[in-house]
C-alpha cells in the first residue's frame, strides 16, 4: 500500500531530484536503491519479480473490490512494467466449496445448504466407459507391471484420470500446476535418465507447450508419452477447450508418432504401445465414451498400420479417432441408397499408413477424410499430402472436418449438427459429393468455406 501511495510516490521524487544536485548524488541514489530493494525484499514479497525488472505490488486481497479499485488506479500512474499480485480464495464465501476447491471447479447439481451431489436416477443401462476412464484404469495396471513409469499433470488430476494413479502411487505422480511448458521439459528430462513419463493434459492446454514439445522431446527424439484428453469438440466449455488444433500443431513436427483410438479399448492398446514405442508420442482421444460399439474386437496396434473395419467398391471412408463409429453409420446410410463404402479406422494420423492410401486410391479411387478436427493442417490435409507424394494426387478427395472459424459454446451434438458433422449431413454431403465429383482442391475450398 505504501508503495503504490500516490503521496510516497510525489515524495520520493522530489527527494530523488534533490539528492540527484548534490555532490556524488547519483552515487547516493544508487545506495539509497539498494537500501530500498533490501528492505522490501525483508518486508515483502516479489524479489523475483523486481529482480525481472517489474514494479512489485501486492499481494492485494482479491475479494475487496473497492482496494483493488484503489490500487489499479494508483498503479495506472507508475512508471515502467509492473506486476500485481492478486490473492483470491477459490469459493470464497461459500464453505463446502472452500473446504473442496478442486470439486467445485466444475460440480454436478448439489445441494446449496450442505453441498453435497444430489442423488441421480439410477440409468436403466450400464453407461458406457470414457476414453477418460480407460486411459485411467490403463495407467494403473502399467504403474504395478512397470516401477519407473510416472505420471505428470497441470493441476488437472481429476480430469485426466491420473488421480487414481497418483492415490496408487503417490511417489510417482507429479503436479506442476498450470505449467504445461514446465510439465513437457521436466517430462523431457525425467525420461534422458531412464524413466518413461505419461504426461495427461487436455488438447487444448498442450498447445502453450509446443516449444517445449519440439525442442525438448521431438528434437531430442525422446519417447515422452503426451496423453491428449479432450481432444474433441467438448461443448460448453467453449471455444477455449475444444481440442480440435492437435493434429496440426503435432503432425508437423519430425520425430513425433501421433495416434488417435477410435474406443475406449482400443485407447488401452495404445497405451501400451506407446510405452515400448522409442520415440515422442502423442495419443489423442475424446471427451465422453463410445455409447453403441459397432466393433467388439481390438486387433493389435502395429506401427504406423490402420485397420479396414468395412469393404465397399464405391467410395473409401478413412476415419481417424471417435469419428470412426460415425464413419459406420454413414457406411450403413450409404448403403441404404445403394453406395457400398469401405471404412478405414486410420488409427495413425502419422505416420500415415500410405500402403492403404496408395490401395484406397487406386482400387476405389474416391477417398473421403472424416475427423472432429480443425480440416485445414488437419488429418484429410496428411491424407492428401499422401496422395501427392505417391503421385496419385489426381484421386478425387473430400475432407470432411471442422469449419476455418473457433467454434463457439453450446451442446457437444448441437454444435457437431452446426459443422455438418451428424451421420446424416456426412452422408448427405457425401452423396453430392459423389454425384458432381468435384476435384479434391475444390472440395477443400467448399468445406473451409461452408
Amino acid at each position: 500500500k505504501i508503495i503504490n501511495n500516490p503521496k510516497y510516490r510525489d515524495l520520493k521524487e522530489d527527494v530523488e531530484q534533490l539528492i540527484e544536485k548534490l555532490p556524488a548524488g547519483s552515487r547516493v541514489l544508487k545506495l539509497g536503491h539498494k537500501i530500498e530493494e533490501s528492505l522490501k525484499g525483508v518486508l515483502t514479497q516479489g524479489r523475483l519479480f523486481r529482480d525481472f525488472g517489474f514494479r512489485y505490488i501486492g499481494p492485494v486481497d482479491g475479494h475487496n473490490i473497492e482496494e483493488l479499485i484503489k490500487t489499479f488506479k494508483n498503479a495506472k500512474k507508475l512508471k515502467g512494467p509492473i506486476l500485481l499480485h492478486v490473492s483470491t480464495l477459490k469459493g470464497k464465501g461459500y464453505t463446502p466449496a472452500e473446504k473442496d476447491p478442486e470439486r467445485f471447479h466444475k460440480t454436478e447439481a448439489f445441494d446449496i445448504p450442505t453441498g453435497k451431489v444430489k442423488a441421480k436416477a439410477q440409468p436403466t443401462k450400464k453407461k458406457a466407459p470414457t476414453f477418460s476412464d480407460a486411459f485411467a484404469e490403463e495407467l494403473l495396471e502399467l504403474g504395478q507391471s512397470k516401477k519407473n513409469l510416472v505420471t505428470i499433470t497441470a493441476a488437472m488430476p481429476e480430469g485426466t484420470g491420473v488421480a487414481p494413479f497418483a492415490k496408487k502411487f503417490p511417489d510417482r505422480c507429479i503436479d506442476v500446476g498450470m505449467a504445461e511448458q514446465h510439465a513437457v521439459g521436466l517430462a523431457a528430462g525425467l525420461r534422458e535418465g531412464g524413466i518413461i513419463p505419461v504426461v495427461a493434459i487436455y488438447s487444448t492446454f498442450m498447445q502453450r507447450a509446443f516449444d517445449q514439445i519440439m525442442h525438448e522431446m521431438c528434437l531430442q527424439r525422446l519417447p515422452v508419452i503426451l496423453a491428449l484428453d479432450r481432444a474433441s469438440i467438448v461443448g460448453e466449455d467453449g471455444p477455449t477447450h475444444h481440442g480440435v488444433f492437435d493434429i496440426g500443431y503435432l503432425r508437423i513436427l519430425p520425430n513425433m508418432t501421433v495416434v488417435s483410438p477410435k474406443d475406449p479399448s482400443e485407447l488401452r492398446a495404445m497405451l501400451r504401445f506407446a510405452v515400448d514405442h522409442k520415440n515422442p508420442i502423442a495419443l489423442r482421444y475424446a471427451r465422453g465414451g463410445i455409447s453403441d460399439p459397432l466393433v467388439s474386437k481390438t486387433e493389435p496396434i502395429v506401427f504406423g498400420k490402420s485397420e479396414t473395419l468395412r469393404a465397399g467398391n464405391d467410395v473409401a471412408l478413412i476415419a481417424v479417432g471417435n469419428m470412426v463409429y460415425e464413419a459406420l453409420k454413414v457406411a450403413q446410410q450409404l448403403a441404404a441408397a445403394g453406395i457400398e463404402a469401405t471404412v478405414v479406422n486410420a488409427r495413425f494420423v502419422k505416420p500415415m499408413d500410405a500402403e492403404m492410401v496408395a490401395h484406397m486410391a487406386k482400387t476405389i479411387g474416391r477417398i473421403v477424410t472424416i475427423e472432429e478436427g480443425q480440416i485445414q493442417g488437419g488429418f484429410g490435409s496428411a491424407v492428401s499430402e499422401t496422395l501427392d507424394a505417391l503421385n496419385l494426387s489426381a484421386t478425387p478427395q473430400l475432407r470432411i472436418g471442422l469449419p476455418d472459424r473457433f467454434v463457439d459454446h453450446g451442446g457437444r451434438n448441437n454444435l457437431l449438427e452446426e459443422c455438418n458433422l451428424t451421420p446424416e449431413q456426412m452422408t448427405q454431403s457425401i452423396q453430392q459429393w459423389l454425384e458432381g465429383n468435384p476435384s479434391s482442391a475444390d472440395s477443400f475450398l467448399t468445406e473451409s468455406a461452408t
